[in-house]
């Protein structure tokens, strides 16, 4: 059961303000601990160790030793104070340990004391601290009140990732037994069953079928949506929640249309029916890997030329970034991984591996491979919200800036009327939906509508003074949340939508002519 915790909604204005600090404001958000079935399946003890402390201590010596960017960003942060103003969360919550460098300091100082020479000897000189079962504690809330959106890494002139830290902290957390337990379900489900939702084989097919039934309703065509089809050209890897509700299935029938119009055979899998990895959330990438395997395993038993990733943020950026390691799915793989070679053998040269749905789309709208017509749309007014892990984490199309860049010429190919918020809010600066990293359960209902400030800022100021209606996203994670916080906000619910929904509403089939 969800915590309930009263909470005021954050007033917009005309600019975004800089809060007044308030100690302590979000001292009480904390997210309910993961149990023993959530821990022990990823390897992760059930509770809380008995001799934790020993264990947090060689997590992070371990974690000095491996990651490269954990003692490197640690080090270098001169405080200056770039980045303090930079949090969609700090700015929503006016929390001041909610500025990115505040809540890096939570675990730079515990570095510090037991990792060098001054924290050591001098600990009261360099801001050094032990770690206490209260500092344990404070990690758990503050870990989980930043979305690893890495916006504060666009302004830091060091380079330093608050993401990164995040992400360690959490590795640390679960490795002593006190994990999240939202995160640790999910990816309790997804190995076990394919999906974060936990939906079996049986059911993904039913609702497959429910899906083809409205689409031969709706365009008086057989568009199909296969299942562990061997030999099919196209794997589509999407997030689990484009298989059910408003806005989500409507992409998800959206990347039907586009498939059965150009003629290009495609399937899903049962197997690997989860594009999202949330081990990329918890910073543990031997958990990555489990998930990302599956993707692989799936690709080489159904033969397929080519792996599609659908509308996901952070299933894009594990792609974009991590699969060539992590699965082989493009040439970065061990040369002693035979299974990856085998698979780049197997997958089309001709493609990116792995491809984004926005650029298949693209590549087909360039070639008028694709029969439009843009006035379906005329009822919406548009705007495009740009996903962090999109936005900051990849690329696409192979060019400068694509993954800003083609998304909006996939929208324009399909409405008639777009708008674009302000520009200090989108692109490489664009601000987090504010459920990200991990953090889309309502336990953490008060942070995710404090964090939207200032994305429902901008969209506000839009849709009071140019008619916008329609917000379109390529991230689940952004749909999901946009969904619930929308009102918070006085702005529809069903304002929220799929790129690949606009493209679906305004192809055109032949009987309909």
């Amino acid at each position: 059961m969800a915590k309930k915790v009263d909470f005021d909604t954050p007033a917009l204005s005309e600019y975004l303000q800089i809060p007044v600090l308030q100690e302590g404001a979000m001292a009480h958000s904390s997210p309910f601990v993961a149990k023993p079935a959530h821990q022990e399946p990823l390897n992760f003890p059930g509770e809380l160790v008995e001799d934790w402390h020993d264990q947090a201590i060689a997590k992070m010596e371990d974690l000095s030793k491996t990651s490269r960017s954990f003692s490197l960003f640690l080090d270098i942060c001169v405080h200056c104070g770039s980045c303090t103003d930079k949090c969609h969360y700090f700015i929503g919550t006016a929390d001041p340990k909610n500025m990115p460098v505040a809540r890096q300091e939570l675990l730079r100082s515990v570095y510090r004391r037991y990792f060098t020479f001054a924290g050591k000897y001098f600990p009261n000189l360099v801001g050094a601290k032990d770690l206490t079962r209260e500092t344990l504690d404070e990690w758990h809330s503050y870990f989980h009140q930043c979305s690893e959106c890495r916006r504060c890494s666009v302004f830091c002139p060091y380079g330093i990732d608050t993401a990164e830290i995040t992400m360690a902290a959490r590795d640390i957390l679960d490795a002593v037994g006190y994990g999240q337990k939202y995160d640790n379900e999910i990816l309790t489900k997804v190995l076990k069953i394919g999906n974060n939702l936990g939906l079996p084989g049986p059911a993904l097919a039913a609702t497959l079928e429910d899906c083809e039934e409205d689409l031969e309703e709706e365009t008086g065509l057989p568009v199909r949506m296969p299942l562990n089809e061997k030999g099919a050209d196209v794997l589509l890897i999407t997030p689990s929640a484009d298989f059910f509700a408003e806005p989500h299935i409507d992409g998800l029938m959206g990347y039907a249309k586009v498939f059965h119009q150009a003629g290009i055979s495609w399937t899903m899998s049962d197997y690997a029916s989860e594009g999202a990895n949330f081990g990329m959330f918890i910073g543990n990438y031997p958990t990555m890997e489990k998930v990302a395997e599956r993707i692989r395993t799936a690709a080489l038993e159904l033969g397929v030329k080519r792996v599609i990733v659908g509308e996901c943020g952070h299933a894009w950026r594990v792609a974009y970034s991590f699969w060539n390691t992590l699965a082989g799915t493009g040439h970065g793989a061990a040369a002693d991984d035979k299974y990856a070679q085998m698979l780049q053998k197997q997958l089309d040269p001709r493609y990116p591996a792995p491809q984004h749905i926005i650029e298949f789309t693209y590549d087909l709208l360039q070639r008028n491979a694709l029969k439009i017509d843009k006035s379906a749309n005329d009822h919406r007014t548009v705007t495009f919200h740009d996903s962090c892990n999109v936005a900051r984490g990849t690329g696409m199309g192979g060019i400068e800036r694509g993954q800003f860049i083609l998304p909006r010429e996939v929208i324009k190919a399909v409405v008639n009327n777009y708008v674009e918020m302000d520009s200090s809010t989108m692109f490489e600066e664009t601000f987090c939906c504010g459920g990200g990293g991990g953090l889309l359960t309502d336990d953490l209902m008060e942070l995710r509508v404090k964090g939207a400030l200032p994305r429902m800022n901008a969209l506000k100021k839009v849709f009071d003074d140019e008619g916008v209606d329609t917000l379109a996203a390529i991230c689940a994670i952004c749909k999901s949340q946009f969904t619930k916080v929308l009102p918070f906000y006085d702005m529809p619910m069903h304002m929220i939508t799929s790129v690949h929904q606009l493209v679906g509403d305004a192809l055109v089939f032949e009987n309909n002519d």
